[in-house]
């Protein structure tokens, strides 16, 4: 009777599933490519090379359809987001724990007051631009979100962290950040709106243009990043996909996210104490012109 039961149970746990948006196919496969999307997500999101335009480029070249909709790739990047909060975590802590008491003392010179109101000012021109030209960047027949415009995007972007790696002074250590800092490279950040971008990329490349070290631009690049990110995955998911993906696939696909974005940002922090820049220009160079190459030979459909 009991094993009777328990079927019954799995059946019916079977049943919601699907009503809530399992994706039809062999489980296993489908968990399978939630993995590899999960480890793309994750190494992309952080590194300077776009996760949109790797996650596009993956599910379209490997036909990955059923995962390649806008519900499931919302759902996975809160992977992203609470790695990132979590290798942070003292930061934002000592941030506004700092920042309110300087709040209070109305001592504006503090470096927490003016790490935290650099912060709040840069996220701004992502949201207003993310508002402002939210019918374009949602729509499948924009021309924005064609592969051609990935690659044309990713190779443009190549050049201008060249640019800031051979212009920028690398002088400036994080205790010289300002909010005029915060303002401009969340200008920069308001470029990776477009696929192909990467908000990493183009905050790295703003804050080296502005004379930051190395390191102090990418720590300030995933500080600045958090709340655009955060606010993005959210609206996504309440837009897109809530109540429309799989619990089983989503999940695997999440705790794939999260660790190797974990991995990827704990990575390149130390990476970049040590190394330039150049090793991202090249490969997004290789990449853009790869898809192009593809879509020329008709491997890759511009769509």
């Amino acid at each position: 009777m009991s094993i009777i039961l328990e079927a019954d149970s799995i059946n019916l746990l079977s049943s919601q599933l699907l009503q809530i948006g399992v994706p039809e196919g062999n489980l296993i496969q489908l968990m399978f490519q939630a993995f590899v999307l999960g480890i793309v997500q994750g190494i992309t999101e952080f590194l300077p090379i776009s996760s949109t335009a790797h996650l596009e480029v993956f599910t379209k070249a490997f036909h990955w359809e059923q995962l390649g909709s806008k519900a499931f790739l919302a759902t996975i990047q809160f992977g992203s987001v609470i790695a990132v909060l979590i290798y942070f975590w003292i930061d934002i802590k000592l941030i506004i724990i700092g920042g309110w008491k300087a709040f209070q003392q109305k001592d504006w010179e503090q470096e927490e007051w003016k790490l935290l109101l650099g912060i709040a000012i840069g996220t701004l021109p992502a949201v207003i631009g993310g508002f402002v030209l939210k019918k374009a960047l949602n729509s499948e027949d924009s021309t924005i979100n064609s592969m051609a415009s990935i690659a044309i995007v990713s190779i443009i972007m190549s050049l201008l962290l060249g640019a800031s790696e051979k212009f920028g002074s690398r002088k400036r250590d994080f205790s010289a950040l300002t909010i005029r800092d915060g303002l401009l490279i969340g200008i920069g950040q308001m470029m990776a709106l477009a696929p192909g971008a990467s908000r990493s990329g183009s905050t790295l490349t703003a804050a080296l243009f502005l004379g930051l070290e190395r390191q102090t631009a990418a720590r300030f690049s995933f500080l600045l990043g958090i709340p655009t990110l955060t606010l993005a995955t959210l609206y996504e998911f309440f837009k897109e996909a809530l109540g429309k993906v799989d619990l089983v696939v989503v999940g695997v696909g999440t705790l794939s996210a999260f660790v190797f974005s974990y991995l990827s940002i704990s990575w390149l922090l130390r990476y970049l104490q040590t190394k330039n820049t150049w090793i991202f220009v090249w490969y997004r160079l290789a990449f853009g012109a790869t898809i192009l190459s593809a879509i020329t030979a008709g491997i890759l459909k511009n769509s």
